[in-house]
């Protein structure tokens, strides 16, 4: 049993610094903030424009869709990192998926340029 204790040492200490150092900072964080801050900091900032005016009204669909192609591209290329490390030991069928992969995404960002959704007016 005092075996298996000293094994778990390591993580308990660990364990014991996260748990007090996060606690410090908490504590830090309330004792130094600032109380009064000045309106512009705590404005409400969102979709590229102040709030002026009700949170219903219409704003320009161009917002969601930078964001949602940011997402997609973002996504998509974040696949060829496992793929570029693993490059050495990978298969011939391997790399042509991959190849493949990269055709799709090359004619889907032709397609969305083609379409103007990457134009800001």
């Amino acid at each position: 049993m005092d075996a298996l204790l000293k094994e778990y040492l390591p993580i308990m200490i660990f364990l014991a610094i996260a748990v007090g150092l996060g606690l410090v900072l908490i504590l830090a964080a309330v004792v130094l903030a600032v109380r009064n801050p000045d309106p512009e900091k705590v404005s409400a900032y969102e979709c590229g424009f102040n709030a002026f005016d009700d949170a219903r009204m219409k704003f320009d669909v161009r917002f969601y869709l930078v964001s949602i192609l940011f997402i997609i591209f973002d996504l998509e290329v974040a696949f060829l990192f496992p793929w570029a490390v693993a490059f050495g030991e990978i298969s011939m069928a391997a790399f042509w998926s991959m190849m493949v992969f990269l055709a799709v995404l090359t004619v889907g960002f032709a397609y969305e340029w083609k379409k103007g959704a990457l134009e800001w007016e």
